[in-house]
């Protein structure tokens, strides 16, 4: 099992990133802000490469057993239930870090990614279609 406590208060190692405000292990979750439905939404970065992978909802008590377990649990809106990334696709995302932003209201967790990617689709990241930039203005083949 790989649990994520340590990573908690650790410097990540990227430039654009300033100095993280470390979080005590015993009240790191009173600082999450907590939608009216009891959500917060989780943006899954793959450590590897950066990219991010998906976006999805943590309860209180998906976001303690991701940090315990060390594997990524979210709560599906559309079926009001728990689902642990990887149980039924064998798709696990595995925690190395969890970030929370200034404002308390947002979930980063840097993961390594095991099988074939993070989309149900199938497709590596859920982000794969683009919208605007370079990338929207290259030809198709």
């Amino acid at each position: 099992m790989r649990g994520v406590g340590a990573a908690l208060g650790r410097a990540r190692t990227m430039t654009a990133m300033s100095e993280p405000t470390p979080l005590a292990a015993t009240g790191v979750l009173d600082a999450v802000r907590f939608d009216g439905e009891g959500l917060v939404p989780a943006v899954v970065q793959e450590a590897a490469t950066g990219q991010v992978l998906m976006v999805a909802w943590m309860t209180e008590a998906t976001l303690r057993r991701s940090l315990a377990e060390g594997r990524t649990v979210f709560w599906s809106r559309s079926r009001q239930e728990e689902w642990r990334k990887g149980d039924t696709s064998g798709d696990r995302q595995w925690i190395r870090e969890a970030w929370l932003d200034c404002d308390g209201d947002t979930v980063l967790l840097v993961v390594d990614q095991d099988g074939r990617g993070a989309c149900h689709t199938g497709s590596h990241s859920c982000f794969s279609r683009v919208l605007a930039g370079p990338a929207a203005s290259a030809p198709t083949s």
